[in-house]
């Protein structure tokens, strides 16, 4: 079983593409505003409590703190994935709740297979500059289609993003969201992907990585981000990214 991901060159600050081919199953979390491309290969992936179908031509949308989990996959797979930062999107059309799966002759994802399009032709700085603002436009369009979640689910999210360097409970969590700790536990789940901890110790590190980015040390993130210590950071870091702090600091 192999994947193979390769960077593209973007010439757009924000702006990100990797081309990908694999026979594995994938699973994560988003950081980012993720429009993914399928150009061969079909396959069953879950988020936000369902599961979508998928095959070439089809388009992925996602936003960040969604998590994607592939269920099954009808041998290999390949496609390209261009990502747009959240500060990118924010700035221009405040935060979108977009998650949908666009079907190849879609015609509300025009917009996004000419940004692919244009980043695998390597355009001109100015072409792929237009086509981010037309898929960031496209992206507006797609968010009235569906909200993000349940209304406790959404509480206890922003909580966890508020104190994220802080302890907090599952009391804390269900007094916020106005719903007791067992249901919303399992609504959490069903929603998310995941339990609210492990949620939170994957925003913990998406923050962490921001902060190596900008140069802080990795022996002064930890308390910075609600872990105990480096210890605990290098563990979450090695299981979520796959490699240590200061390897990634080294890279970024």
């Amino acid at each position: 079983m192999t994947t193979r991901a390769d960077l593209l060159p973007v010439p757009v600050p924000g702006v990100r593409a990797t081309r990908w081919s694999t026979d594995e199953l994938y699973a994560g979390m988003k950081e980012t505003y993720a429009i993914g491309r399928i150009e061969a290969g079909r396959s069953e992936w879950w988020s936000r409590g369902k599961v979508w179908r998928c095959g070439p031509g089809s388009l992925q949308i996602l936003q960040p703190g969604d998590v994607h989990r592939d269920v099954s996959r009808d041998g290999p797979g390949t496609g390209q994935c261009v990502t747009l930062s959240a500060q990118m999107v924010e700035s221009a059309i405040g935060k979108v709740y977009v998650h949908t799966q666009l079907a190849a002759d879609d015609e509300r994802g025009a917009a996004f297979h000419r940004l692919h399009h244009a980043v695998r032709a390597g355009a001109d700085r100015l072409v792929i500059e237009a086509a981010v603002a037309e898929a960031i436009a496209a992206l507006a369009a797609l968010g009235d289609a569906q909200r993000e979640h349940t209304r406790p689910v959404r509480r206890a999210i922003e909580l966890l993003r508020e104190r994220l360097a802080e302890p907090v409970t599952l009391d804390d969590l269900a007094a916020h969201a106005g719903l007791d700790k067992y249901h919303l536990c399992r609504a959490f789940r069903a929603q998310v992907g995941m339990s609210p901890y492990a949620y939170l110790t994957r925003l913990r590190i998406m923050r962490a990585k921001e902060m190596l980015a900008a140069g802080v040390k990795p022996r002064d993130i930890a308390p910075q981000v609600g872990l105990y210590d480096q210890s605990q950071l290098n563990r979450h870091f090695r299981r979520i990214v796959g490699t240590t702090p200061g390897q990634y600091a080294r890279s970024a």
